[in-house]
């Protein structure tokens, strides 16, 4: 029964060069910055915004993503062992990205940011930003199965995977699912951008879409994707799923609120 899944085998490299990698992660991971900053122009031509802040806004995003979700990992998903290993926290390199970090990082990045710009106010940024966000996470997420890391629990459905450089089960390729639902928000917030969503709402009500959905569907698919922290929270929810809460109950504000508001 087992053959009748798919095995997944391949590496997660590129390219090698003695000590020097190119990895399908990078590689995603970078295509998706690259991508968005080209949709950003296009947002900031259509609104007249001065195209020349954004290479000063795509730093902060990286820097803000990064450091983000690096933290994020290191003290979410096993707290004890960077405690007791802090040097190891700068090992970016190694894997151990956490989406909720990088989702706090990049607000942080974008408040920054937008303190020294009046004319780019807080909300009215983060609005735009999560079109090339969800295509990003996207992304990452097929990075992630290139890595085989993140995957699922052992399951029998049809469409299973093998991930044969974990074990021979086939598991829930949930590095899939979730880029699925990323690709089909970015679809979504890009056709409600170009219809005006933008004009008719309140500052905000694109982000509450993001981060109900993204937040939304990583809380249930969380129910089959294996647990990523260290340890045991002794509760039915992951880690996982107790960080997506507040993000829904923050997007579910700016989708419901009535008055704009204006963090700049």
């Amino acid at each position: 029964m087992i053959e009748s899944y798919i095995h997944w085998r391949v590496s997660p490299e590129i390219l090698v060069l003695g000590p020097l990698q190119l990895r399908w992660y990078g590689l995603l991971f970078a295509g998706g910055f690259f991508i968005g900053f080209y949709i950003m122009r296009w947002i900031y031509r259509q609104e007249n915004k001065p195209e020349k802040d954004l290479d000063t806004l795509l730093g902060y995003l990286l820097v803000g993503t990064v450091v983000g979700a690096r933290l994020g990992h290191c003290f979410f998903y096993e707290p004890q062992y960077y405690w007791e290993n802090p040097l190891e926290i700068l090992k970016v390199w190694e894997g151990g990205l956490a989406s909720h970090g990088g989702t706090l990082g990049v607000l942080l990045a974008v408040y920054l940011y937008s303190r020294k710009r009046r004319e780019q106010p807080f909300l009215w940024l983060i609005d735009r930003l999560t079109i090339p966000t969800a295509l990003t996470a996207a992304l990452i997420r097929l990075g992630n199965l290139f890595n085989s890391e993140i995957y699922g629990k052992i399951t029998t459905v049809p469409w299973a995977f093998v991930f044969e450089r974990v074990d021979p089960h086939p598991r829930h390729p949930t590095q899939i699912y979730e880029a699925v639902v990323y690709l089909i928000l970015f679809v979504l917030l890009l056709g409600l951008y170009r219809r005006g969503v933008h004009t008719r709402y309140a500052s905000g009500w694109l982000v509450g879409i993001f981060l109900v959905w993204v937040f939304g569907w990583r809380w249930g698919i969380e129910w089959v994707k294996e647990p990523q922290e260290a340890y045991s929270l002794g509760i039915p929810l992951n880690m996982g799923q107790l960080l997506s809460l507040p993000f829904i109950l923050i997007g579910l504000y700016f989708l419901f609120r009535r008055t704009s508001a204006n963090f700049g």
